[in-house]
């Protein structure tokens, strides 16, 4: 039998449409899909891969539990009634907040994941939650929050509309769009100078963004706060601000007052970059059609990143361009997290309720920095972490300090993870509860629609049934939730396995039905699970319209342009902008940056042998002038050191860095033992987070501070 099946990849943000041909039970091939009016007919590699990820014959099917004999396969109901009696045990002795747990990102990429991990989570009553959230995007949410009253009420770049596109920090050439899910950037971005528009990447490594834009600026490691603050400070000396009825003057004093120090001549001494640039970006921006700043990754994960999330929101508001098309916009998807009426509306977010036990870092939306993981589960007393619950996470090679982690994770009472890999972290666990793969089971795109910058909706059914025996995640999180409840209460746990009729479909169907575009709300579309089955290419909601100040959820309906958690971190913005005016010798004189690569999203995609294919790219790149002061040669290794670790690795010299800069891709280190995934071992390559600091962080957010990490490179001696 032959047919053709249509869905949306779900290794990225990006959402692409794909048509995947299938013959006698076997895919055949895989092309973009030319009907989604999202993606329009792009593909990317990973998209194929999803293939390899079915048929990966490292992948685990079936519970595992760790024995003094090795890894053996047990059975659900034995595995799930161990593991309750095991996790209630621990938190009548040692309280509830001996339990921690860790959410991977490739969580959002699953929806069955998110909407029953939650239950599972809000059931064991602790406050040891963490999450990649804190190592990438937590600066963003946290001011949405505090400036327009949610979380997920992220400002989305129009870029189908802009003339000017300022980019820090971000590459999505290679991301496919952060925070701004974009299939098919090349093009998009192609188009904005095809109108007569520009677009300018700011960044310390010319990217594979930044060589196809219109200019590409040098910036030093970490200092993405100071050239924001000078582009507000030209705007307001320029008189160039747009006024806006949602904004209070006070609050536009309480900015120009600030950025009063911060002029283009003395931040140039600090960014590197000439206070001509940065004068005439200012006005470019402010002066064009339309425009929208955007910053990702490398703004988000410096010690200021929460600021410079700040500072973007800022220049889109004073220049006329938050919420206007071409601008900085927000989403209406179809099943809004955000509105008030929905059914599944997310928490609006939390901040500093309550603090971590031993740094007493800040949580937010009820989750503490991931950098304070390994040092609750070391450090000794009440609320220690004795059992750890991972879910489809590898923070040993994703979070700051992995060796530390390492040392914390072998020291548990009890571990689990929910991974169909045997990684540099679940080797750890004492039990591994595999889910199906995504061809296995269906899919709705809950937090993507979200970042979407257009607003559409696409429902996938799965294309192949899983094997007998194995669960889907929401499955296995909703038999050991109850089963979790039971033994709390004294009952016996079943001989069975715990079912639901509620199903993830289910919920998405009454949400799609009750949400903005259903039948009350849209009597025209009628939007449900039935209307999306029934449209394999996806539904077009439109372009991003505006929506404030009926989508604000602040008391009083105004945007906090200056809220009032930003004045306790002014004085360690002063402080360090007069360390920087102060040249100083260093003893780790390089800056070390991260980078990402098209292929590699996830550190568990380097077991997908397309994705690896091509020339090493686990290597430190270097500038020529800094390779030849060293008097090392490309391809030759070098120890690379920091304060809290070293590593050894190839060099690539390159003039794509900035001098003094040096560039570490994220997610290798498979060079662990203990572990099975063959192809990811064949590219093991070395963890940047071998040299990142957990001690270093944005102190405002608490997010990992990992752009910038100072380190020394030595040549070996023969």
């Amino acid at each position: 039998m032959e047919f053709t099946h249509y869905r949306s990849c779900n290794l990225c943000e990006a959402m692409c449409g794909l048509q995947i041909e299938v013959k006698n039970g076997s895919i055949q091939g895989f092309k973009g899909d030319p009907k989604d009016s999202f993606s329009r007919g792009h593909i990317c590699p990973k998209g194929p891969e999803l293939k390899s990820l079915y048929e990966d014959p490292d992948r685990i099917k079936f519970p595992l539990k760790r024995t003094e004999s090795g890894w053996e396969e047990v059975s659900w109901v034995s595995v799930l009634s161990e593991i309750a009696t095991k996790i209630v045990n621990i938190q009548s002795k040692y309280g509830n907040d001996s339990v921690g747990i860790y959410n991977g990102n490739p969580t959002v990429h699953n929806y069955g994941s998110m909407l029953f991990g939650q239950r599972f989570v809000s059931r064991i009553k602790t406050k040891n939650n963490f999450s990649a959230t804190s190592v990438d995007q937590l600066p963003h949410q946290l001011l949405s929050y505090l400036m327009f009253g949610h979380q997920l009420l992220i400002p989305i770049p129009d870029i189908d509309r802009t003339q000017f596109f300022l980019i820090l920090g971000g590459n999505p050439f290679a991301s496919n769009g952060s925070l701004m899910s974009v299939p098919d950037v090349k093009k998009r971005l192609k188009s904005i100078q095809d109108r007569g528009g520009k677009y300018i990447v700011v960044d310390p490594r010319k990217t594979e963004t930044a060589e196809h834009a219109n200019e590409h600026i040098f910036i030093k490691p970490g200092t993405d706060v100071f050239f924001l603050l000078s582009i507000v400070h030209v705007i307001f000396k320029e008189k160039l601000t747009k006024p806006n009825p949602l904004v209070k003057e006070a609050d536009l004093i309480s900015i120009q007052s600030l950025v009063n120090e911060f002029n283009p001549e003395t931040v140039s001494k600090i960014t590197g970059i000439p206070k001509e640039t940065i004068q005439r970006i200012a006005l470019e921006f402010a002066t064009a059609p339309s425009a929208v700043c955007y910053g990702r990754v490398g703004v988000s994960t410096q010690e200021f990143g929460a600021l410079c999330q700040w500072l973007i929101n800022t220049i889109n508001t004073i220049t006329g361009n938050l919420d206007k098309e071409g601008g900085a916009m927000f989403t209406l998807p179809a099943v809004d997290l955000v509105g008030e009426g929905s059914v599944i509306r997310s928490s609006p977010g939390s901040f500093n309720t309550y603090q971590s036990r031993v740094r007493k870092l800040p949580e937010f939306n009820d989750e503490l920095p991931v950098s304070a993981l390994a040092e609750e589960i070391l450090t000794e007393g009440e609320g220690q972490i004795r059992c750890l619950v991972t879910s489809a996470g590898n923070p040993v090679l994703s979070t700051p300090n992995g060796k530390k982690l390492e040392n914390a994770l072998s020291s548990l009472d009890l571990m689990i993870s929910f991974d169909f890999y045997l990684n540099e972290t679940t080797k750890y666990a004492h039990y591994i509860l595999p889910p199906t793969s995504a061809l296995e089971h269906d899919h709705y795109d809950l937090i993507f629609n979200v970042f979407a910058i257009r607003n559409t909706a696409r429902y996938n059914e799965p294309l192949f049934p899983p094997k007998e025996g194995m669960l889907h995640d929401w499955e296995i999180f909703t038999d050991l939730t109850k089963r979790i409840e039971l033994k709390r209460s004294g009952k016996d746990l079943p001989e069975e396995l715990i079912r639901t009729k509620l199903t993830p479909a289910n919920i998405i169907d009454h949400a799609l039905k009750s949400g903005p575009y259903g039948a009350k709300q849209n009597p025209d579309l009628q939007m449900s699970l039935e209307l999306l089955k029934n449209s394999p290419h996806g539904v077009d909601l439109g372009p991003l319209k505006r929506s404030f100040p009926e989508r604000l959820y602040t008391d009083d309906k105004k945007i906090q342009l200056f809220p009032n958690h930003l004045e306790k971190d002014l004085p360690r913005l002063k402080e360090k902008f007069q360390k920087h005016l102060i040249a100083n010798q260093s003893l780790y004189p390089f800056l070390l940056i991260g980078r990402r690569h098209l292929r590699n999203n996830n550190s568990w995609m380097h077991n997908l042998p397309k994705l690896m294919s091509g020339k090493p790219r686990c290597t430190m790149m270097i500038h020529p002038d800094d390779a030849n002061q060293l008097g090392i040669k490309n391809e030759e290794e070098v120890i690379v050191a920091s304060k809290v670790g070293q590593l050894t690795i190839p060099i690539e010299i390159t003039e794509e860095l900035m001098k003094g800069v040096v560039s570490i891709p994220h997610g290798f280190g498979h060079n662990r033992t203990g572990t099975n995934q063959k192809i990811a071992s064949q590219f093991s390559g070395v963890s940047i987070n071998d040299l990142t600091d957990d001690q270093n962080l944005d102190e405002f957010s608490g997010n990992a501070a990992f752009s910038g990490v100072q380190v020394k490179i030595m040549k070996i001696k023969n």
